[in-house]
């Protein structure tokens, strides 16, 4: 996703220096060119946004329910691991920050993977709940219930930090890519209707 939203981040760009040629041969590419950016700009995030906003199930994915009993609200994430002494991570996702007595549910893709790890927060870099899950039969969605503060291993909580940390500066750094493209975008389409005018 990081390499499109730069794409867009470019090709707005352009639009934004194209919209300085009025007349002559080029002006009409010029402005087709900044017309096919802004509909292919505004495609791309109506596609993903829906994609994001849509719920996670996917085919032949195991359910996991993360109930939480403790008295105070915690931030789940899940890290699907194919290799745990080696580390080898395939995904981390964000499950949500869970009240007591509440639940979050998300759908793991384990083809690859038959095992994952649970770290809770709280607050924004407190680990305070860390357990490993073996998942011999895919068959069977899981439940996990959070009844205490705990860290199973000290080892691998340090990678699902790592794990975490890093998912967390990716979805700034795309935030702030996507920001920056929806500005280049409200330009442009101003640029586009002004022109037309």
């Amino acid at each position: 996703m990081v390499f499109i939203v730069l794409a867009i981040f470019w090709a707005l760009v352009i639009s934004l220096f194209l919209s300085k040629i009025k007349r002559g041969k080029g002006a009409e590419w010029a402005k087709l060119f900044r017309i096919v950016a802004v509909i292919f700009s505004i495609s791309i995030f109506t596609y993903w946004f829906i994609k994001k906003s849509a719920v996670g199930i996917v085919e032949d994915s195991v359910a996991l329910q993360v109930i939480n009993k403790l008295p105070q609200p915690l931030d789940f994430y899940v890290v699907t691991i194919n290799d745990s002494e080696a580390g080898k991570v395939i995904d981390t996702k964000h499950i949500g920050k869970v009240r007591p007595e509440y639940y979050r549910i998300e759908y793991l893709k384990m083809d690859k993977s038959d095992e994952y790890w649970i770290a809770g927060y709280l607050g924004k870099k407190n680990l305070v709940y860390f357990s490993q899950h073996a998942l011999p039969n895919k068959n069977i969605d899981q439940i996990i219930e959070v009844r205490n503060y705990i860290n199973q291993s000290v080892k691998l909580s340090d990678l699902a930090k790592k794990q975490v940390e890093e998912y967390n500066y990716e979805n700034i750094k795309v935030g702030i890519w996507v920001t920056l493209d929806f500005l280049l975008l409200f330009l442009n389409l101003i640029l586009l209707v002004k022109n037309r005018k």
